[in-house]
């Protein structure tokens, strides 16, 4: 795909697009590509479905001052944990209905390890914050390990387990951004967010809090992002990335701490992520989990065996910055 597009912008052409990976992993290079050629490569299909973030942020807030831009960005794994919450059915079951939907791939990998949403929120920090950052370098994790453990504890609870991509302003020069499961409570704005709906919330100086919410799965909502783009590149519309242009450059840093609940079976997993503080710990006959802090920098310095471990981690939504 992107020897396609990038060959296709060479030769003068407009691009539409919603391959988010592609897009995630080469925006520079893509960016550079369209003004050398004074051509337009629009995207709002690859990003949270049919809502549209890309051109909102580019638009109405192409001069606000944004504190965060979060979210579900992944309707097929919101899809199967609405479905185990609201329904109690099983996960397996779930996953099999969200194939037969048509809102999972034969191979759902991609949508249960978060990383789906890692590259949706990587493109989204480059439009609100004109941040470049490649998608290895950022936290994801999913819940292809989401148990009922799990799930009895966030019921326990009276809290709901959800993917959540965050993107948030730090200080007046920093962004971090990660991707993980967390505990909604009831009245979090994401907590009725059913099925295959994707659901962003941007919180800003002047506008306050704003919340946008639409389909993400499935042909046709996917479909009228890209009608949209085609028909907006018919009037000559392209992306003008002024964050990115802005002589004050922000970039991504990961010194922040979160609280996460980590259920896990071998002990040696607990050790490997250095949690600076311990404040509830069960050790059962199945399984065990700990909530408490860690570093983002120390769960990036492990992600591989976080996400290819038999554990989950869930962040409770609580953080600071270090």
């Amino acid at each position: 795909a992107y020897e396609i597009v990038t060959e296709s912008l060479a030769k003068g052409k407009n691009v539409v697009t919603a391959n988010k990976k592609m897009i995630a992993e080469n925006l520079a290079e893509l960016i550079r590509l369209q003004k050398e050629h004074n051509v337009s490569l629009l995207y709002e299909g690859s990003t949270c479905g049919s809502i549209p973030i890309i051109r909102t942020l580019e638009e109405y807030y192409d001069n606000e001052l944004l504190y965060s831009v979060s979210g579900i960005f992944n309707s097929s794994s919101n899809y199967i944990v609405s479905r185990i919450f609201k329904d109690n059915i099983d996960f397996d079951i779930a996953l099999k209905q969200a194939q037969d939907l048509g809102f999972l791939e034969t191979d759902p990998s991609l949508d249960l390890s978060g990383m789906d949403a890692l590259y949706k929120a990587c493109i989204i920090a480059a439009h609100a914050y004109g941040v470049f950052v490649k998608p290895e370098t950022v936290l994801n994790h999913g819940i292809q390990n989401l148990n009922d453990y799990d799930i009895q504890y966030a019921k326990e609870k009276g809290v709901r387990i959800k993917t959540v991509s965050m993107v948030k302003k730090i200080n007046d020069d920093a962004v971090t951004i990660f991707s993980m499961p967390q505990f909604i409570p009831k009245g979090h704005k994401l907590y009725f967010i059913e099925n295959e709906l994707n659901a962003v919330i941007v919180e800003a100086s002047f506008s306050d809090q704003q919340f946008y919410m639409g389909k993400g799965a499935g042909g046709h909502p996917i479909g009228s992002a890209i009608l949209s783009d085609i028909s907006a590149n018919l009037y000559g519309y392209r992306y003008e990335y002024k964050k990115y242009l802005n002589t004050k450059k922000m970039h991504y840093v990961t010194n922040i701490e979160l609280e996460v609940y980590l259920r896990y079976f071998d002990e040696k997993n607990v050790q490997l992520f250095e949690f600076d503080k311990i404040t509830e710990r069960y050790y059962g006959p199945d399984s065990n989990y700990v909530v408490g802090t860690v570093k983002l920098e120390n769960l990036l310095k492990h992600k591989d065996r976080l996400n290819s471990a038999d554990v989950l981690m869930v962040w409770t939504g609580k953080w600071k910055v270090l």
